[in-house]
């Protein structure tokens, strides 16, 4: 018995990766999202790799559990693959408090996002990016 399997979301040449709860704000990591948005993933990668943003590590390897599923799961060619989408969603925020002068305090927000993306194969003719 049991509920019937569900659909697949992702079309047959798409595979994805989430990274949940990463302590970065939503804004600064759609900033990295942006940078590796329609590219090929090898060049996706490599922008990663020499990327300033302290977040871009934790990019790359999400981005590379994207490939891995691509590969492993979906029977996709890796070389073929472009980042077809890379979006970033909010997630909790702690609240804090910071000691001011004469006794007072200020509240500090430490945001957290989550982070999805999507490879999709293209055909070599059709390539885009």
């Amino acid at each position: 018995m049991g509920k019937a399997k569900a659909e697949r979301r992702l079309k047959d040449n798409e595979a994805q990766a989430v990274a949940r709860t990463i302590r970065v704000s939503p804004q600064k990591l759609n900033l990295v999202a942006a940078m590796i948005r329609g590219k090929k993933v090898d060049r996706a990668l490599a922008e990663l790799e020499f990327s300033r943003k302290r977040i871009a590590g934790t990019v790359r390897k999400t981005l590379e559990s994207a490939i891995a599923n691509a590969e492993n799961n979906h029977d996709l060619d890796v070389d073929s693959l472009i980042v077809a989408e890379a979006y970033v969603g909010k997630s909790i925020v702690m609240k804090r408090f910071h000691a001011r002068g004469r006794g007072r305090a200020s509240r500090v927000e430490k945001p957290f996002s989550h982070l999805t993306i999507v490879v999709r194969e293209v055909e070599a003719a059709g390539e885009a990016a």
